[in-house]
């Protein structure tokens, strides 16, 4: 569907550059649009492939299990029925370290991965509590560092560009706090 929408947007585009006489503007205008589409394509790139990187030697090294020791007390209240040293366990902390370190897309795989391994624990097939409050958890992701939204900020020269820090942590507590009551409200009724 949303394809059918942006063709027809770019359809509508060129025609009324047709009748307007401003077509070699749209054309100028999509080429130029397409070019800084593969150019901030390529730099979010290079700062996905060193985020993953660093996941993958936090997890070799034993950072993420000494991280999910620590979140604990909490992951215990949010995944009440998972073992906090399961293969689910390690995904979704790895997952939510990545989005508290601002990795946005590199996060994305460490996601798919940890609701993987949800879906092993659930013989119904169908979302579980577990499955829906990861969801919740990695939809409002707390980020102390946003460093993709840093990255695209210094990318077109802020003048301030660690100044949306702090509202960046306020937005992520209230977003994730609402999120988790609501998912505890309804499923403590389920």
């Amino acid at each position: 569907m949303l394809n059918y929408i942006w063709g027809g947007m770019m359809l509508i585009s060129i025609v009324f550059g047709a009748f307007n006489g401003t077509l070699q503007n749209v054309a100028s205008t999509i080429m130029t649009g397409a070019s800084d589409g593969v150019t901030t394509s390529l730099s979010l790139l290079g700062v996905m492939c060193l985020w993953s990187g660093i996941m993958e030697i936090a997890n070799n090294s034993g950072f993420i299990k000494l991280f999910a020791y620590l979140l604990r007390p909490v992951t215990k209240i949010l995944f009440p029925g998972l073992k906090w040293n399961s293969e689910a366990m390690n995904a979704i902390v790895m997952n939510m370290t990545a989005n508290m370190l601002g990795m946005s897309n590199a996060a994305t795989p460490l996601g798919i991965k940890a609701v993987k391994e949800l879906y092993k624990l659930n013989p119904s097939k169908v979302a579980s509590d577990d499955i829906c409050m990861f969801v919740v958890i990695n939809t409002a992701s707390i980020q102390l560092i946003p460093s993709t939204v840093l990255a695209l900020r210094q990318g077109v020269n802020s003048a301030n560009v660690f100044e949306i820090i702090f509202p960046v942590w306020i937005v992520s507590i209230v977003a994730i706090t609402a999120g988790v009551i609501m998912c505890k409200g309804v499923t403590k009724g389920a």
